[in-house]
């Protein structure tokens, strides 16, 4: 008998590979049809940009998800940003952003994962998390005064990246701000010589309640049936 199983790994591989595209090809839409085609003006636009290339997306598509986005051709963007609430298994809250041209398809969709979820439902958890906008960059300078930046800059707070994501001899940081100072703290930031990888807004937990490793791991299938959806542009859960 043949190896099925390999056959049907690479189609799974090339299923998730296609679907992580898409939502980093919609995601640079919105980005330039929020600030515009040209990533030295618009560092959201820049920071998906620079993931998608690290996703090896091709350059041709990401050049015209820009000029769709930002309304250089006869197509029109008409995703809308929706947001969800509810709790994960063990009252874990969860927030989904989804990017949508069919809000009627996906609110019941998102809704039927929430029940379908063990413990899952929907429900108000907005007061769990802190809405802000997070600058997260890098700088060649390994001795840069990033605090110093940060207040230059008008960032609230700053904290440090994970070391995996420095590269090499540079400096790393997460610039926290409020979502209305985004921009104005991007471009900044980018003026004082960093490099952006992700600039946008997000819900950031203020507690994370303790779990055991079962529950963790229900939570964690929850959540990934959340980030499955083609729909889901990011999902946000009080859990570490």
């Amino acid at each position: 008998m043949g190896a099925q199983w390999k056959q049907a790994g690479r189609e799974e591989h090339a299923q998730k590979k296609g679907q992580m595209t898409a939502k980093l090809v919609r995601e640079i839409m919105v980005a330039a049809k929020l600030g515009g085609p040209d990533p030295d003006l618009n560092p959201r636009l820049a920071a998906a940009v620079e993931k998608a290339k690290k996703a090896s997306c091709y350059k041709d598509t990401i050049e015209r998800a820009i000029k769709k986005g930002s309304g250089q051709t006869e197509e029109k963007v008409t995703f809308e940003l929706v947001t969800y609430e509810g709790f994960a298994p063990h009252k874990v809250p969860v927030i989904v952003e989804c990017l949508t041209d069919s809000r009627n398809r996906t609110a019941p969709e998102i809704r039927n994962i929430f029940k379908a979820g063990t413990l899952g439902q929907p429900g108000s958890v907005a007061f769990f998390f802190n809405h802000l906008g997070v600058v997260e960059a890098t700088h060649t300078d390994s001795n840069r005064d990033a605090e110093g930046d940060a207040i230059e800059a008008g960032a609230e707070e700053i904290e440090a990246l994970e070391a995996e994501e420095i590269p090499a001899g540079q400096k790393g940081a997460r610039f926290l701000t409020q979502p209305r100072d985004l921009d104005h703290v991007s471009k900044a930031l980018k003026s004082a010589g960093w490099t952006i990888s992700s600039a946008e807004i997000r819900y950031l937990a203020k507690n994370f309640p303790e779990l055991s490793a079962a529950a963790r791991k229900e939570v964690a299938d929850f959540l990934n049936a959340l980030d499955d959806h083609d729909d889901v542009h990011r999902v946000y859960a009080a859990m570490k």
